[in-house]
Order: structure tokens, then C-alpha cells, then sequence
């Protein structure tokens, strides 16, 4: 499973991106089904955020779903978090 993250936003407004491939990992289950519940509570078009709010795009497997603050769910929240914190 390839999953990618892109924020865009914040006062600053630098874009950064990451990306993971679960393939073969000990851990790909935890990824995918994090992965699932993120991107099930997405948008398919991009949402209006707050000013100085991070904006999300968020592809798995070539799905991709839109979310921003302050409405993230917890699950988005820990799969943007995971991806940006070990993707490259």
C-alpha cells in the first residue's frame, strides 16, 4: 500500500509532502487499517479551512480525499502524523 500526504497552509504557507510504501513492513496491517479509516471520513474536493490552517491531501493507493483543520478526525490526525514523521 502506498500512502501520501501533502500539507499545504499554515502562517507560513510551506508545502511539504511525504510518502510510505507498507509493502513488506511487520506493521503494513496497522498502516492499512488506519490508513482505511482515514481517507473513509475524507472529502473529494478540498475543503475551506481556517486562516493560518493546514490543508491535507491525503492518497492511498491512488485514492486521494481532502481534510483540514480543525477537522481532522483522530484517524487522519495519526495516519498524516505517522507519514510525514518515517515518509521520505
Amino acid at each position: 500500500m502506498r500512502i501520501r500526504v501533502r500539507r499545504t497552509g499554515g502562517f507560513a504557507g510551506i508545502e511539504r509532502s511525504a510518502e510510505v510504501d507498507t509493502s513488506g513492513r511487520p506493521d503494513a496491517p496497522e498502516w492499512r487499517a488506519l490508513a482505511e479509516k482515514a481517507i473513509a471520513d475524507g472529502r473529494h474536493i478540498p475543503p475551506v479551512g481556517v486562516p493560518d490552517g493546514f490543508s491535507y491531501e491525503i492518497t492511498v493507493d491512488g485514492k486521494t480525499v481532502y481534510t483540514a483543520d480543525p477537522r481532522l478526525t483522530e484517524e487522519q490526525r495519526g495516519l498524516i502524523s505517522r507519514v510525514l514523521k518515517e515518509g521520505a
